[in-house]
């Protein structure tokens, strides 16, 4: 038997959107289908609004909302159909015919699923799973294959989810998407949760960050020495503009700011250009293909 996850430990709040990032293999959507009582986790603890997820009731059932990003839509019927069938099974489901005229539904709405392009099955994937006014919605991959506009209606909806108090459990593998939406981030690697915080926290400049890029401007022609940073790649672009790119720590930059003071040196302009999700994601999990 091979063991998918090892040490994954996380908890989603109400009222937050909450990202699970991770390589492929690494453990991510076995985590989700934990979570949601698609499959039954060997040991440890899951729970899902205080109850077990794979023995759930049908009305914690109804208090879930899941978006699968393959499968799970019936090619041969019509996606305003399916829409409404999806809602009737809920006690007070949001109105199928605005929902559908928010995600632009309705302009596709009698045309048969098997029909429809990748990000139109998104879309209606997305209003099956809010459509019974879910607690908790867990959202596989909400923003692939959308254009930007139907990105940036995806990005408002999931904001006024936060906003109405909802638990909005998402993964993506496009970590710009990620940094806009995020309130809380997990890095799962290797089965294991590796990493976690805010946006704003894990992208913080810090001694061991990753590969950092300065930029200073002052007098044309000036050459830092080589052993002064040799760990640094350094670069004058522009006369004047000079860029150094490495592994950048505070040691460096007083020992850079040093070097000036000793000759005199006062740049007219430094900037540090921020860390990423993208740049913290890939120094974790690693840059080479898996």
């Amino acid at each position: 038997m091979m063991r998918v996850l090892d040490g994954v430990s996380l908890s989603a709040e109400h009222g937050a959107v909450t990202v699970l990032l991770g390589a492929n293999g690494a453990g991510k959507t076995t985590t989700l289908e934990c979570a949601q009582g698609l499959q039954r986790a060997d040991a440890g603890t899951v729970r899902l609004l205080g109850e077990d997820p794979y023995r759930a009731t049908p009305r914690l059932r109804a208090r879930v909302g899941v978006m699968l990003q393959e499968g799970g839509l019936p090619p041969s019927v019509r996606p305003l159909a399916l829409l409404r069938h999806v809602a009737s099974m809920y006690r007070s489901p949001l109105p199928v015919d605005l929902l559908a005229e928010r995600l632009g539904i309705d302009e596709f709405g009698a045309v048969s699923i098997r029909r429809l392009s990748g990000g139109q099955r998104q879309r209606l994937a997305l209003a099956c799973a809010l459509v019974g006014r879910p607690d908790v919605v867990f959202l596989d991959e909400p923003s692939a294959g959308l254009d930007p506009q139907s990105r940036t209606i995806v990005f408002d909806l999931v904001n006024e989810l936060r906003a109405d108090g909802l638990a909005v459990v998402l993964t993506t593998h496009l970590l710009d998407d990620a940094q806009r939406l995020a309130d809380y981030v997990y890095i799962v690697d290797g089965g294991r949760t590796v990493a976690e915080g805010t946006v704003a926290e894990l992208t913080a400049d810090t001694d061991t960050a990753g590969p950092r890029e300065l930029s200073f401007e002052t007098i044309p022609g000036l050459a830092l020495p080589d052993d002064l940073l040799p760990h640094l790649q350094q670069s004058e672009p522009e006369p004047g503009r000079y860029v150094l790119r490495g592994s950048l720590t505070a040691r460096d930059v007083e020992l850079l700011a040093r070097w000036w003071a000793g000759r005199g040196v006062m740049p007219s302009a430094i900037s540090m250009a921020p860390r990423s999700l993208e740049d913290v994601f890939l120094d974790i999990s690693g840059r080479s293909l898996r």
